[in-house]
Parts: structure tokens; C-alpha cells; sequence
């Protein structure tokens, strides 16, 4: 062995690695524009849009994208991602054109082109939606997207009245679907835009631990029918009706307002939109925050910084007020020698998400013992 006279360094890479942030405020959109520019907004193609308002003016004014993009940018200015499809020659050739497919050379078109996002543009978008084109076949197609990407989905719900509308929400039992009624009054689909946009205004000024309830929204002048509200809770209002029926609708309050938490799950644990939106979050941040340790030789030192990692992450959220609380834990009788020896380890998390104060109850009671205050003074 060589002999050193000096200081010897040997850098250790044990301990626990920062976790960092997902993007949440990313858009992903499906719109038909006849008259865009073809070099900005080719055809079946995810195009990323930084700036929303300077993209407009190359939007043409045919079809839903030049008025979604402004909705979106009454709100914010996200990352928005845009895949624009021709219009069909009939209602149902657009629907299929919006619903998309994979060509036999292995391109996807539609709704479909959305999951080549990330490859092409580097985000994956997380608020999904088809403003104008809301058949049931479409919102259908966009949960089933929303699941596949970890997104969330807004979609309008379909009918003339308040039963219509209700009795049209027992078609799905998706947990990442949300549906709206009515309509905002300047365009067929303003109020799922307006929806995207919000969704990424308070991913980024609030959090995704805030649900899109009761959060003013710009650039709305109106609602294209009257909605009864009041904001004492009452199921005999038209809100209180539709928010029964787990329809987020629309009011007005100090400005106009999304009404509403409830997504479109058959399993209560993800009825409130947050709580979903947590899960999503919490199953990418903690999946991408480990790749550092996949393939690294399997001892304790690994399983340590592994829980100490998620754990460090979880405080951090507890701490911003992000989650109520979560906890990692391995457990020997999930990793039996045999499942280790084969490169196999199971970690166990559980988390409580921050649920919306949807109902707050004031109990009024009348009393004579103020009048003895009265007397005395």
C-alpha cells in the first residue's frame, strides 16, 4: 500500500436526498381551430405554449382555442399544452377526431396526443380538458386520460335543467373527473377553461391542497341562466341541488365563483377534488424523488435514507400545511428474504389530505341572560 503524508478525503453519498417539487399548473387541451396558424399549432400535435397571450393572436378566430387560451389567460399565464384537431365533417366525425386514436405507424392523434407530451415537450399536463366539445363519449375518453397521466379533469355536464344536468353525473365514477354546470355566458366551454386556468392559479398562488370552490375568476361577465344560491346551506336551491348531486355549478358572490369540491369518484376516500389532487402529487413528488435510489446495492444504510427521504418530504408538506400528516414505514413482513434477494423492496406510506370546509354549522340560540348586562350597566 502507498504511504500518503496529508489529509486523505473520502466522499460519503449516504443520507437522505431532497425531494423536489412536480409541476402541477401544467394544462393539457384538445381544441379545433380551422383557421390557426398550421407552423404554431400543427395538427394532432402537443405544442407548449409559455406565454398564452402572445399565442392567442396565432390562434385564428374559427372553432374553441383563440377563446379558450383567452379564459385560460384571464386567470393566469401556465404552461399550457395544445394539441389542435380538425373539425369533422359532421358531429360525430369531430368527436372522433377530439377522442383520437393510434395511427398504424404508431402516432397518436386527439386526446391520445397528450400522452406523448413529455417525451416532446418536457412537462406532463396535470389539468386536462376539452372546452366546447363535451359529448358523453369525450368526457369519458379525457377521465380515462386524467388517470392514465395522474391528471385531473374538468368537463361540462350535459343538460338543459338542473335534473338534467344531475341525472347526466350517474354516468361516470371517475375520482379524477369534475363536472360544471351551467355555462358562463360569453362561450360554449368558458366555464371548463375558466376552470384550467383557475386550477393553475391556485396551484401556484395557494396550493393543490385548495380546491377550486369559492375563488373569484376573471374576465366572467355573466352565467347563461339563472342558478338559485344561498350561501346558508339549503338543498332547495338549484347550487344545493347540483352540489348534492356532486355537480360543481357556478355562483355569484363578490363576483362569480366556482360552487363545489366533488369529483365524480364511486370511492368516498377521493370525493373532495383536494384529496385526489394529493394523491396524485404525492405518488409522482415520491417517485421521482427515489430515482437516485434504484439500482444501488440493497443494505440498511439504503433503506434508511430511503424512509428518510420520504419522511424529511412529508414534514416539509405538514409544515406548509400542504397535508395533515404522513408517515413511511418499512416492515419486515412486506420484504421476506426471498422478495429482497430478488431487488425487491415495498415501502408503506399513508397520508391525510386537507379537506375543504365545505359545511360550517353556527348554532343560534335565543337567551334572556344578556339582559342582566343591560340592567348592571
Amino acid at each position: 500500500m502507498p504511504y500518503y503524508h496529508g489529509i486523505t478525503v473520502n466522499e460519503i453519498s449516504a443520507g437522505a436526498r431532497p425531494i423536489a417539487d412536480v409541476a402541477t399548473s401544467v394544462i393539457g387541451l384538445v381544441a379545433i381551430a380551422s383557421d390557426a396558424d398550421a407552423a404554431v399549432f400543427p395538427l394532432d400535435t402537443p405544442v407548449l405554449l409559455t406565454d398564452v397571450s402572445s399565442a392567442i393572436g396565432k390562434a385564428g378566430t374559427d372553432g374553441t382555442l383563440a377563446n379558450v387560451l383567452t379564459a385560460i389567460a384571464d386567470q393566469a399565464s401556465p404552461p399550457v399544452i395544445v394539441v389542435r384537431v380538425e373539425e369533422g365533417a359532421d358531429a360525430d366525425a369531430t368527436e372522433a377526431n377530439v377522442i383520437g386514436t393510434v395511427t398504424a405507424d404508431g402516432t397518436r392523434t386527439g386526446l391520445q396526443a397528450l400522452l406523448d407530451a413529455e417525451s416532446l415537450v418536457g412537462l406532463r399536463p396535470r389539468i386536462i380538458g376539452v372546452p366546447g366539445y363535451h359529448s358523453q363519449a369525450v368526457t369519458t375518453e379525457l377521465a380515462t386520460l386524467a388517470e392514465e397521466l395522474r391528471a385531473f379533469a374538468y368537463a361540462t355536464a350535459i343538460g338543459d335543467t338542473v335534473v338534467e344536468a344531475t341525472a347526466y353525473r350517474q354516468n361516470f365514477a371517475a375520482r379524477e373527473l369534475m363536472l360544471i354546470w351551467p355555462e358562463f355566458s360569453d362561450f360554449a366551454g368558458s366555464s371548463v377553461a375558466r376552470a384550467m386556468g383557475l386550477r393553475a392559479k391556485i396551484d401556484s398562488e395557494a396550493g393543490w391542497h385548495k380546491s377550486l370552490s369559492n375563488v373569484a375568476i376573471g374576465g366572467v361577465t355573466g352565467i347563461d341562466r339563472g342558478i338559485s344560491f344561498s350561501i346558508l346551506a339549503s338543498e332547495t336551491t338549484d347550487a344545493g341541488i347540483l352540489n348534492d348531486a356532486e355537480v360543481t355549478t357556478l355562483a355569484r358572490l363578490d363576483g362569480f365563483r366556482f360552487w363545489g369540491n366533488r369529483t365524480c369518484s364511486d370511492e368516498p376516500l377521493f370525493a373532495f377534488e383536494t384529496a385526489v389532487r394529493t394523491a396524485q402529487v404525492l405518488q409522482d413528488t415520491i417517485a421521482e424523488g427515489l430515482v437516485w435510489a434504484i439500482d444501488k446495492p440493497i443494505t440498511k444504510g439504503l433503506i434508511r435514507d430511503i424512509l428518510e427521504t420520504i419522511n424529511a418530504k412529508f414534514r416539509a408538506l405538514v409544515a406548509q400545511g400542504r397535508i395533515i400528516g404522513a408517515e413511511a414505514i418499512f416492515r419486515d413482513s412486506d420484504n421476506p428474504a426471498a422478495d429482497i434477494a430478488a431487488g425487491k423492496l415495498v415501502f408503506d406510506y399513508s397520508f391525510t389530505p386537507c379537506a375543504p370546509a365545505e359545511a360550517i354549522t353556527l348554532n343560534q340560540r335565543i337567551t334572556d341572560s344578556f339582559y342582566a348586562q343591560l340592567l348592571a350597566a
